[in-house]
């Protein structure tokens, strides 16, 4: 009758963990680089994501600037930019080329008409108004 040896025993050890020896390096390196990001974020708090703040409401003399401009290439762009997430649609009528949406500002109590087909504004004014004028809206 034999013995089994102290040494046979990690033999018939390692034999098991022949397979699962490609997994280990990448897994070691995945915890490494785990831990080692929280232990940054939580020395370095500002190097986390910050919330850009809203671009300031739009005054009366970017109104104006989109009243003079108005009809004209570009003005639908200051449109966006002046008036970023203010803008409600009420409602789309004949005009432009084609079709124009009127679009309220709650912040200015101004409604402009804007022609999507060339991103123009067509017409501007003061308070809510569903409707302009057929002459306006050309």
């Amino acid at each position: 009758m034999m013995i089994p040896s102290i040494i046979s025993t990690p033999k018939n050890l390692m034999l098991r963990l022949k397979p699962f020896s490609p997994l280990l390096a990448p897994l070691i390196l995945a915890g490494t680089i785990a831990i080692g990001d929280v232990a940054f974020r939580s020395f370095l708090p500002h190097t986390q994501n910050t919330a850009i703040a809203a671009p300031p409401s739009a005054s009366q003399e970017q109104i104006e600037l989109i009243i003079t401009s108005k009809g004209k290439t570009g003005s639908g762009d200051q449109l966006r930019r002046f008036f970023y997430g203010d803008l409600e649609p009420l409602g789309v009528q004949p005009g432009g080329a084609g079709m124009v949406v009127n679009l309220y500002s709650k912040k200015n109590d101004v409604t402009f008409s804007y022609c999507a087909t060339y991103d123009v504004v067509v017409a501007v004014k003061g308070g809510r108004i569903a409707m302009f004028p057929a002459n306006e809206v050309k």
